[in-house]
């Protein structure tokens, strides 16, 4: 995207008063019709951060924002075909970028898109069966360790964050626990509560209630630093794991080409919005955390994220299906 703008800023230059004029006018006036959020379908993370957006910047940009909401694979291909005219933009998880690691996408998540903001973050939590001898991450190691491939931990889809959990916990701990999959993260958890696996990189909305009650225990949080989601549970990476994170993000993308100024209205808007009291309040509530960026910090949190998770997926063997 950095590309894209200094390109067009050098243009810029060379068009005439007229045009020049025009395009002030344009960037003023910006936006003129209602904005539409494409993401996945309704119930899941990405509808809730979509919604809640959707409600907290409507007012300033003083047009309707419209949430549609689409199957998850195809939300990102509706809007890289879209107009790059501001008007279509998507909001979709980490997934976006970790996804083509283990699924065969018609798009790219780097070329295709031009990063608009961070929305929030939610980290994983190592929580285990009660039965299970451990009370903190240093003993999980060393369980593992005595019982290589013996131990399993629930896992949802590929690319699911308590699925990279998982992975990234083998990777970075040089242990082998088995990943079990479920079809979703209710099952996942409702395995590991019966004691049909022994743990699980769950959501601190699906498991913290059940930590509270005595059902699970907490030995870790993926964030890296405490985060408030999962109060007084140590960050994995300070337990023994150095370099261990793991998180589901949502962010938000214009299809490439996007003008500059549509860009900047836009972030300006819901990076405000994040930033307010409201914002972050309606967020913690819905158990994930706002956390707004720049377009540049996304781009790199992006880059980052494929280094770091791609080569964890490859080393595993993992092939995009």
């Amino acid at each position: 995207m950095t590309t894209k703008m200094v390109r067009a800023s050098v243009c810029f230059t060379l068009l005439a008063p007229g045009a020049l004029w025009a395009g002030a006018t344009a960037a003023q006036d910006y936006p003129t019709r209602a904005v539409r959020i494409v993401t996945a379908p309704a119930g899941g993370g990405n509808d809730f951060s979509a919604r809640l957006v959707a409600r907290g910047i409507s007012g300033p940009l003083g047009q309707q924002v419209i949430v549609d909401n689409r199957p998850t694979v195809l939300a990102p291909e509706i809007v890289a075909k879209s107009p790059a005219d501001g008007y279509t933009v998507l909001l979709n998880g980490s997934a976006h970028w970790i996804g083509p690691f283990v699924s065969k996408v018609s798009y790219d998540p780097v070329t295709d898109f031009a990063p608009l903001i961070l929305v929030d973050r939610t980290p994983v939590i190592l929580v285990v069966h009660p039965s299970l001898p451990v009370k903190n991450v240093k003993q999980m190691i060393a369980l593992a360790k005595a019982k290589p491939g013996q131990l399993n931990v629930s896992s949802g889809a590929p690319g699911a964050s308590n699925y990279l959990g998982g992975m990234l916990f083998n990777y970075y701990a040089k242990v082998d626990i088995l990943l079990v999959p479920y079809k979703g993260a209710a099952p996942a958890m409702t395995a590991v509560m019966s004691g049909e696996t022994q743990l699980m990189f769950a959501s601190p909305g699906g498991s913290m209630s059940h930590v509270r009650s005595g059902r699970l225990r907490a030995l870790g949080v993926g964030s890296e630093k405490p985060s408030e989601l999962a109060p007084g549970i140590p960050t994995i990476a300070s337990s023994g794991v150095p370099g261990y994170v793991c998180e589901t993000l949502h962010a938000m993308f214009a299809p490439a080409g996007t003008p500059a100024a549509a860009i900047s209205r836009l972030h300006q808007a819901i990076d405000r919005f994040l930033q307010s009291a409201e914002g972050k309040n309606q967020f913690i509530k819905g158990g994930v955390e706002a956390a707004p960026s720049t377009p540049d910090q996304l781009a790199a949190i992006m880059k980052s994220e494929m280094a770091t998770i791609g080569k964890v997926l490859r080393a595993a063997g993992v092939k995009p299906q």
